[in-house]
């Protein structure tokens, strides 16, 4: 049967008439002229609608029939049909199914029925034993639908799901059962009628009235995901999120928070998007039985903003009101609270960065009052390429400050650090380094170094160190490195030996060492002018950093690269603390080894050792991510240093799993064991079941440390979401699909 495309007349809108064949029956008027198109005088060509059909009869000036494979172009809906029939007396569309009815520029839903009765502009009508689809996600299936005005519909009988439900499945995972369902368009709620949720075909809950939001809302007021979660000095619990938009660029999120051991807190997040940036606080105020009587909570706030010449603004608050707070409450295991303000600019040449700001310590046995809480800090740096000299040059300008609340100018042994107790220390550092490269025969790579930094210090409140100190530092140095390459079959090594000789005078002025107290030996400071993290300590005398680095390149995917070296002094100075790796005239030997495979597979490797193999530090760690599976896994052994507050070796193990057992449930676990204490010090168990219509999340997680602020606990986990309502969720990813 030949295809036809027919003009028509609806709504007193010409249909266009585009060339096509048409079969005509008994009883029908001759098809208009093939290439021919006529349209109403006064109206919108964007009004016409299109039908096509395998056969079309024009019954008098009244009535047209489209039988076959119909479909009707109306703006942006369009309607599929067996048999439509348009009696424009009337001016109906009586439809005879199955029929579907897509309407991407409403809600995106489409609409399936046996049969229906609409308007010429399908924005009105009754449709028969319906089915409707709304943003590809929420299906509700009603005996009878009744749309007004396309933008109210009215279903009766109707069971609403997200679950996928098949013929031979045909119960959902969940789903709402109500008398009645009304959608409108003004407000995109759902209202329920004499409401039953079921689960897996069981009535759990019954509700005379019930209103949702429909998939296409971001935004709505109302109730977010409930979380049960129990503890063991809080006991169960249920949390009840309330989300309250306030204009296009803020909202309000209210969560009432209940337990029976008890607690009764409220925890607020409020949220705004500016033209140039955002702010969130959020916080919590409690009532509890761990602290009988008092009132307990804490605040958190964090800006970003934009500012002019490229300049970025950050602002953070961090308060609470007692040391346990944040971890009775799953908030954060931040133990120091920096509350400030930053700005930066990060230019191709050129790092402007400043902060200023207070950190308050939650820590056990660490007194406000005697560490350097109040701090700020400015960097500026540049780098400059000076044409009569050549190479390039790095100027950085560094200024710190920090202030101890205390007004004591001694160390009262309190805190056992041997500092005085309220020391206020400002230092400026002004640093230049130069470094130009000359290739040599036989590829050989020559480098010429040098530098040189300016210290100022001013101390307060120290009866040893109090007063200003200036000094000055230079540093020349040169460098030899010689590349090798070689290709043999599938691979490529690259061997590269790097000798870099140093020398700085023996002697600088010493001031108050508060930023190196804790240093670090490895791959990116081997060939470093120091190795102090910090500009009020600086490497001095003659030394050589000796190094060779390998990398190997298979074709297979995989490569492996090690970096070994170490450094050697002329005179032992004693600049660095014992058992950091690099104390004496020999340091420890550094060994840095990194392989990844083309299957996902990462492991690193890093470890520092004497002349015995005597290991003061070792550090692994292994990653895996491939498919359904990915693992996460460390291990670090420190020797013990009582220099960086560790009176007692360090050995620990950590891990971190997910595995993905089908296309709905997945199981992570988290864990980490002090093998030097014999003892977990946190672990944790999650389980989740995530489809296209639902997301269960179980947690059970295990604190073992003790301390006189944090007493060890178990919590417990439960929420459920589920999809269709509101904005879509990102948490189910699979989509079952019915099967036979």
């Amino acid at each position: 049967m030949h295809r036809a495309l027919v003009a028509a007349l609806m709504l007193g809108v010409a249909w266009p008439v585009l060339p096509a064949a048409a079969e005509t029956g008994p009883g029908t008027s001759a098809p208009a002229p093939a290439a021919t198109q006529t349209v109403a005088e006064g109206t919108d060509i964007d009004q016409a609608a299109t039908l096509i059909a395998d056969r079309v009869e024009v019954t008098g000036p009244d009535t047209l029939t489209a039988e076959g494979n119909v479909e009707i172009h109306f703006r942006q809906n369009v309607l599929s049909a067996t048999r439509v029939v348009y009696d424009k007396t009337t001016d109906k569309v009586q439809i005879e199914g199955p029929m579907r009815l897509v309407q991407p520029g409403q809600t995106g839903s489409v609409m399936v029925a046996d049969s229906a009765e609409l308007s010429s502009d399908l924005q009105n009508g009754i449709l028969i034993g319906a089915r409707m689809v709304m943003a590809r996600e929420l299906q509700l299936a009603a005996n009878r639908v009744e749309r007004r005005d396309g933008q109210t519909t009215t279903m009766t009988d109707v069971v609403a799901s997200s679950c996928q439900v098949c013929a031979s499945d045909p119960t959902p995972l969940w789903e709402i059962r109500a008398r009645r369902i009304t959608h409108t368009m003004d407000d995109h709620q759902l209202r329920f009628e004499d409401a039953q949720f079921r689960f897996m075909g069981v009535p759990l809950l019954w509700t005379p009235a019930l209103r949702l939001p429909d998939p296409t809302v971001k935004r709505y007021q109302g109730l977010l995901r409930p979380e049960f979660r129990t503890t063991t000095s809080l006991g169960p619990g249920l949390k009840l999120p309330y989300f309250i938009p306030v204009g296009n660029s803020a909202d309000v999120t209210l969560t009432p928070y209940l337990s029976s051991d008890y607690t009764r807190t409220m925890g607020m997040r409020y949220r705004q998007a500016f033209e140039a940036g955002t702010l969130s606080v959020e916080g919590a105020l409690s009532r509890d039985s761990i602290d009988p009587g008092t009132n307990r909570g804490y605040i958190f706030a964090n800006g970003a903003f934009a500012l002019e010449n490229g300049y970025n603004l950050g602002v953070q608050l961090r308060m609470v009101t007692d040391p346990s707070y944040l971890v009775d409450y799953d908030i954060t295991d931040e133990d120091r609270l920096w509350s400030g303000v930053w700005i930066e600019r990060v230019r191709p040449d050129q790092l402007t960065w400043m902060r200023a700001g207070n950190t308050h310590s939650i820590r056990d046995g660490e007194s406000n009052a005697t560490q350097p809480m109040g701090s700020a800090d400015f960097v500026w740096e540049r780098v400059i390429r000076p044409a009569t000299i050549g190479g390039e040059s790095t100027i950085t300008w560094e200024t710190h400050a920090h202030r101890r609340s205390s007004d004591l100018d001694y160390d009262t042994l309190a805190d056992e650090d041997t500092v005085s107790d309220g020391r206020d220390t400002l230092r400026s550092s002004l640093s230049a380094d130069w470094r130009r490269n000359w290739v040599l025969p036989q590829g050989i790579v020559a480098s010429g170094l040098a530098n040189l930094s300016l210290d100022t210090m001013l101390v307060r409140q120290d009866e040893v160190y109090s007063g200003s100190t200036v000094r000055g530092q230079p540093t020349l140095g040169v460098e030899l490195r010689w590349p090798w390459a070689n290709t043999s079959g599938d691979a490529t090594n690259v061997i590269e030996p790097v000798a870099q000789l140093l020398w700085s005078p023996d002697y600088l002025k010493p001031i108050v060492d508060e930023d190196s107290l804790l240093t670090e030996f490895d791959e990116g400071n081997l060939f470093s002018f120091s190795r102090f993290p910090g500009g009020d300590m600086r490497e001095q005398g003659t030394r050589a950093n000796l190094g060779v680095t390998w990398t190997r390149i298979d074709a297979a995917g995989w490569s492996v690269g090690t970096t070994v070296g170490r450094v050697i002094r002329v005179d032992d100075l004693n600049q660095f603390p014992e058992d950091s790796g690099l104390d004496g005239t020999y340091s420890d030997w550094l060994l840095g080894t990194t392989f990844t495979a083309a299957n996902g597979l990462t492991i690193a490797n890093r470890a520092l050792f004497d002349d015995n193999f005597d290991f003061a530090r070792e550090e692994l760690r292994v990653g895996y991510l491939q498919g359904r599976y990915s693992v996460a896994a460390g291990y670090i052994w420190m020797q013990a240093n009582a220099a960086e507050g560790r009176p007692l070796d360090t050995s620990q193990l950590a891990l971190e799993t997910k595995w993905a057992w089908n296309d709905d449930w997945s199981s992570k676990i988290i864990t980490r064991y002090d093998l030097t204490a014999q003892r977990a010090a946190k672990a944790g168990l999650g389980l989740e079941y995530a489809n296209e219509c639902m997301t269960v999340d179980l947690s059970l997680s295990r604190r073992y440390t003790s301390s006189t602020n944090v007493t060890p606990e178990t919590s417990f986990g439960f929420a459920v979401q589920l999809a269709g309502f509101g904005a879509k969720t990102t948490t189910g990813n699979t989509t079952r699909v019915c099967r036979g």
